[in-house]
């Protein structure tokens, strides 16, 4: 089990989320993602259009995914 915060996700607050792998990971910051572009949250809206652009640069958004993998995988078990 690995733990990681939104905002080593590439969100806007320390919320936890804790995985075994990097799919149930990214799974569960999407989930968290909804729920605040649901709640309108400033913070989290921000960050969530820089993602946006950054999706229009061919690769960028595989590129980043993959670092955050990494990151993942790297982390000790919790």
């Amino acid at each position: 089990m690995k733990t990681m915060k939104c905002c080593q996700l590439g969100g806007a607050c320390d919320v936890e989320f804790k995985a075994e792998t990097f799919k149930e990971m990214a799974e569960q910051s999407k989930q968290h993602a909804a729920e605040m572009f649901k709640a309108q949250d400033e913070a989290h809206l921000k960050v969530m259009g820089e993602m946006k652009e950054m999706m229009q640069i061919p690769g960028a958004m595989e590129a980043w995914f993959e670092k955050k993998r990494q990151e993942f995988e790297a982390l000790p078990d919790s």
